[in-house]
C-alpha cells in the first residue's frame, strides 16, 4: 500500500524557481498590458483592498478588451 502524502521530491532549488518567469507574468507580458498589470499590483500591495485601485483595474482591463479585440 502507498505511504500517505505525495511521492514528488523538490529537485530543484529555490534559486532555481526565482530565476525562472512566472507562467501568468509571461503570458500577461504577451498581452502587451504588463506595465497596467504592475500598476495594479503595486496599488494592490499597498492598499490592500482592490476597491481603492480602481483606476488601475480599468486601465489594465481596457487594455486586455483593446488586445481581444484586435486578436479576434
Amino acid at each position: 500500500m502507498a505511504k500517505p502524502g505525495h511521492a514528488w521530491n523538490r529537485s530543484r532549488s529555490l534559486e532555481e524557481d526565482e530565476d525562472e518567469e512566472d507562467p501568468v507574468d509571461a503570458m500577461i507580458s504577451r498581452t502587451g498590458c504588463a506595465a497596467q498589470h504592475r500598476e495594479l499590483q503595486e496599488c494592490m500591495a499597498a492598499r490592500q483592498d482592490w476597491r481603492h485601485c480602481q483606476a488601475q483595474v480599468r486601465a489594465f482591463g481596457e487594455c486586455m478588451a483593446r488586445r481581444q479585440r484586435t486578436e479576434g
